[in-house]
């Protein structure tokens, strides 16, 4: 692949990157509640990983032409956004028990990210829509190839974007708690519109 595709794929892929969404939402968190960000972006990233897989090895073309696959995985994202995003507005993060919070499991954290990114039909759709624009069998790559490296491109740039917006949300509102509580409830409302959003363009669909 030319380095003119590479930066014209990672131009697009940026933009959506830093457009807010749910695993902003789920960073910004993360960098309230917890110590560390590390196990919630590697969740996030966990979750990218499993459609980057399912990229290479060609899935993409079968769950892109399967509506039924694809409305199943939507309204399962939806609720999973509805339920965790109804739960941090129940109990907004607070910086006095931020030590607490990060008690509860590292394996927690990650899981609960995996399953915001994994579930998210955006992910899919960034997957199945814009990574073919950019995939040429003329260049003399394999496709599975070319998908890796663009799916590596994509995995870097997720995991430097969402560990800047935790850390800077943990480090700007440390001495901030009602800010702190103000951003999480933010966020939690977030979740809870992206998945009614997904939930209704799904179903009235």
């Amino acid at each position: 692949m030319d380095t003119t595709t590479l930066a014209a794929f990672l131009a697009v892929d940026l933009l959506l990157v830093f457009t807010p969404g749910a695993d902003w939402a789920y960073a910004i968190s993360a960098g309230l509640r917890d110590r560390s960000v590390v196990p919630a972006v590697a969740g996030l990233i966990a979750g990218h990983a499993a459609y980057a897989l399912m990229a290479v090895a060609g899935l993409a073309v079968i769950v892109a032409n399967s509506p039924t696959v694809l409305t199943a995985l939507t309204v399962a994202g939806a609720g999973y956004l509805l339920w965790l995003g109804w739960g941090v507005l129940r109990q907004p993060a607070t910086l006095a028990a931020s030590g607490e919070a990060m008690g509860s499991s590292r394996m927690q954290t990650m899981l609960k990210g995996a399953g915001i990114s994994g579930l998210n039909p955006k992910a899919l759709l960034l997957y199945f829509s814009l990574f073919p624009q950019f995939l040429d069998p003329a260049t003399g790559w394999p496709v599975a190839a070319q998908t890796g490296l663009l799916s590596t491109l994509h995995l870097t740039a997720c995991a430097v974007v969402y560990l800047a917006v935790g850390i800077l949300a943990g480090t700007v509102l440390k001495t901030r708690p009602s800010a702190a509580r103000g951003v999480t409830r933010i966020s939690g409302a977030l979740m809870i519109a992206i998945g009614a959003f997904l939930l209704v363009e799904r179903l009235a669909g």
